[in-house]
């Protein structure tokens, strides 16, 4: 509690007693515990709406989630490929013929 030990409270308390006298020292002391409780009250309500507002914006600030298409293998590209344009080997390999005129 700030590095005050029981002594110093003492000392503390006597030192108000004396100074605001045993009849105001209740109210005061009253007032300050209600001052206590609402900065306490605003102090959260303050961080919960820190915390909401910063919530907000790494919901804006992320774009939103979209399944990509997976690149096309080599499978994929040749079948994409028009077939006229395609050049095929003969399987004894001493000729080329282009495709359209098979």
């Amino acid at each position: 509690m700030f590095g005050i030990g029981m002594p110093e409270l003492i000392i503390i308390m006597v030192i108000a007693l004396i100074v605001i006298g045993p009849h105001k020292l209740p109210d005061l002391a009253r007032s300050l515990g209600k001052g206590l409780a609402e900065f306490k009250k605003a102090s959260e309500d303050f961080q919960r709406n820190i915390r909401e507002e910063a919530q907000h914006s790494e919901e804006k600030a992320e774009p939103p989630q979209q399944v990509a298409a997976p690149a096309p293998g080599p499978e994929h590209v040749a079948a994409a490929v028009p077939a006229e344009h395609v050049d095929v080997e003969k399987k004894d390999g001493a000729e080329k013929k282009d495709a359209t005129h098979a």
